[in-house]
Parts: structure tokens; sequence; C-alpha cells
């Protein structure tokens, strides 16, 4: 295929797109109006399906394969990081020598960090009730870890954090939320459907059918990916030395 026929291409698909572009914004609502369907609706199914938290009835029910893409572009960032950042054979890895801290940063850090973590769970867990969820605590909890670092060392961080372990946590919630999805299309009528689980009572941490579990995945895969992203950059305080006969 030559340059041409590329460029007509891409420019018959440029208009195509377009035109529906243009097409589907024409029957948009007007800006400022007091008509909302689409707010309306997301409501409505939020109540009817027991999730108190419209946004996480819209992220992991309504619109929950795109919830899966977002989580794929985060595993998939990871990975890329992963591969890029890991040691080769010339490279050679120092032990981190503990820098002083001052008393009331260390107090400070100690004392929050077990605070910090539990936040960062009660707002997973309780994603589906009031505002937060996965992504948002997923982040707190990940965070939280690296108050030890801030208030001891690099080392004491290193032994609360194995990061194999948390690739592997990575991987795992993927996976779970894939799973989850599957047996939506198995015991119900589509992939990801929130039709398998009973929706249980309004407003308390057994409602909702499947919300509270892929939001569970959310939460475990935002954590150990973050985790892992911070561990791979922090690796990287390199010190080049000169090999014996090279010049300076």
């Amino acid at each position: 295929m030559n340059r041409r026929t590329r460029l007509g291409l891409v420019a018959v698909g440029t208009a195509g797109l377009a035109a529906l572009l243009g097409a589907a914004c024409l029957e948009l609502p007007a800006f400022g109006g007091d008509r909302h369907p689409y707010g309306d609706r997301a409501v409505q199914v939020s109540l009817a399906r027991h999730t108190a938290n419209t946004i996480s009835s819209v992220n992991f029910d309504q619109r929950a394969f795109d919830t899966l893409g977002e989580m794929s572009i985060l595993f998939a960032a990871v990975l890329g990081c992963v591969v890029l950042l890991r040691q080769t054979r010339d490279e050679h890895r120092g032990r981190p020598e503990p820098e002083p801290v001052a008393l009331p940063v260390r107090r400070y850090a100690l004392v929050v960090l077990p605070v910090a973590l539990l936040t960062g769970l009660y707002v997973i867990a309780h994603g589906q009730l009031s505002p937060g969820g996965g992504f948002q605590g997923g982040v707190v909890a990940a965070t939280s870890l690296h108050l030890l670092y801030l208030g001891a060392d690099y080392r004491a961080l290193e032994r609360i954090r194995p990061v194999g372990l948390y690739e592997v946590g990575d991987a795992l919630a993927v996976s779970a939320y894939l799973v989850t999805g599957i047996a939506g299309l198995i015991g119900a009528s589509a992939f990801l459907a929130n039709t398998l689980l009973p929706y249980g009572t309004f407003n308390t941490l057994s409602s909702a059918g499947l919300v509270p579990l892929l939001n569970a995945a959310i939460g475990m895969e935002v954590a150990c990916a973050v985790v892992v992203l911070l561990a791979r950059f922090l690796d990287q305080a390199v010190e080049i030395e000169k090999g014996e006969g090279e010049g300076t």
C-alpha cells in the first residue's frame, strides 16, 4: 500500500468519524438546562440496585467494562515500568545507607502510618456507600506504607514491602476482576452484569451485589500498583562508577 492510498484511507475514516460525532452532538441536551436524562437514569439504577454511592454504581455496575479498561492501563504501566527499570547484568545494587531523620518527623510518620492505612482500607470497604472507593482507597493505603520511609529509612520500608508479593497481588487483583466479570457472563446475562448476587440491604456493607467485589479488586490492584511503581523508582538512585583502566 503506497503513501497516497494510506492517506486516502485516513481521510475517509476521519471524515466518517467526524460525521458520527457531529450527529451525536446534535442530539445532546442543551447546556445548562433543567433536563438531565443521564444523571437521572444513573441515580435510578443506583437506587434500584441498592448502591448508595452513585459514582460507584456508574464505575462498577453501569460502566464496569470501562473501569476494566482503566485498570488494564494501570496494569500495563506497572508492567512496562518493571521491565524498563529492571536490574541488568552489568548493574549492581548497593546497600542503602540510612539518613538521619528529625525526631518530630519520625514520631509523626509512625503515628500517622496505621491511621492512614486503616483510612485507605475503610475507603475501599465503604466505596459503595460513601464518597471514595477502590481507586482512592488504594492510593491512600499504598502511600501510608511509605510513611515508614519518611519516618525511619529505606531498609525499614523494604522489610514491610516485598516487591515480588505486591507484583503478584497486582496480577491477582486484575484476574479477580476478570473472573468476576466472567461469572456474571456465565450465571447472569452479560459480562460484568450485576445480577449474579442479591443486592442486599440498602446502605449496608452487604449491599450493591457485585459492586463491593469489583471495588475491592480495584482497591487491591491500585494499592499494589502504586507500591510497585514507587519501589522501582526509589531503587533508581544510581551512581556510575568507572571500571579499571577507563578514563575519567
